[in-house]
């Protein structure tokens, strides 16, 4: 029984501490960010060798190993991504009436570096491990590319829950591609597919002829792509799951202030104020409307 539980323990445990250091990692004032990064960059290499050794050990301890190291790999990925390390070559948002294909394409632009160092991230994890028997980190980082693809894929197209909160400052303009809706046609087919496979894991995990490694293995990857799936819910189900990370938001300072208008009594005084009173623009960020123009992130104060 300890190969379903602890497992399924140590991947609860390590998805919502990990999730919740990085969220307050990449609320600290920029000037740590590059320890953050060096940190991490450290920590991959651990990975890596983690799963250069722990490949060819069948074992539960290896499976341990393997799992833990795949997800110091990954955790690069996110950390050099949410610090602005490695983003895109696309840095602010779309125009107002941009749509369709070069709504997506300009989408894709702001991602475009971080999706090429996952591939090839993934590259040398699959060189590494590839033909060995075990194969627990490199499931792991797959099963996570591709849901995290997925999750992107579905707040592009529209989901209720954006969970804004979690993006940074310097990532803003991310928001502009982010879609609140009650639902998209990909969310269904996404999560079905997911939900097929974490059955079909389950189910080997508690074979018969599977062995304690296998059965530890297969709980490891099942377990990781549950709580996949469990975040893709998050997205379009009225839960609060920012609370399970609010230790970590703390971090990230006060919510930003809304777009407002102040002493304005009609849209005339926006154009002519009253004699004796002067328009000033502020700038405000992290509003997470709909982008609305090159001014969509101005508010108007009468004085």
């Amino acid at each position: 029984m300890a190969q379903f539980v602890f497992p399924v323990l140590y991947a609860l445990f390590i998805w919502w501490f990990s999730t919740g250091v990085i969220v307050y990692l990449d609320g600290l004032p920029k000037a740590s960010f590059r320890w953050s990064l060096l940190g991490a960059t450290v920590l991959f290499a651990v990975g890596i060798f983690g799963l250069l050794v722990s490949a060819a050990d069948p074992s539960i301890t290896g499976a341990y190993v393997s799992f833990t190291s795949g997800l110091l790999v990954w955790a690069w990925q996110e950390v050099s991504f949410l610090m602005g390390g490695v983003t895109g070559p696309r840095k602010q948002r779309c125009h107002a009436g941009c749509s369709g294909l070069p709504h997506f394409i300009h989408a894709v632009q702001t991602i475009l570096y971080h999706e090429l160092a996952i591939a090839i991230s993934g590259i040398v994890v699959l060189a590494l491990t590839w033909g060995a028997p075990n194969q627990v980190g490199t499931w792991l980082f797959v099963t996570l590319w591709v849901m995290r693809l997925s999750a992107k894929l579905n707040v592009f197209l529209g989901v209720p829950n954006l969970s804004e909160e979690f993006l940074p400052e310097h990532l803003a303009f991310l928001k502009g591609f982010l879609t609140r809706k009650p639902m998209n046609l990909f969310f269904p087919l996404s999560v079905t597919s997911a939900t097929i496979v974490a059955v079909l894991l389950v189910q080997r995990a508690g074979a018969a002829e599977a062995s304690l490694f296998d059965q530890t293995a297969y709980t490891f990857t099942a377990a990781m792509l549950i709580l996949a799936i469990v975040e893709h819910w998050f997205l379009v189900l009225p839960l609060p799951a920012t609370a399970l990370w609010k230790w970590s938001l703390g971090s990230h300072g006060k919510p930003a202030a809304q777009e407002c208008v102040t002493g304005a009594r009609s849209v005339d005084d926006l154009v002519s104020p009253p004699k004796g009173h002067h328009i000033h623009t502020m700038a405000i960020r992290n509003l997470g409307e709909p982008d609305i123009g090159p001014h969509r992130d101005e508010a108007v104060l009468i004085v």
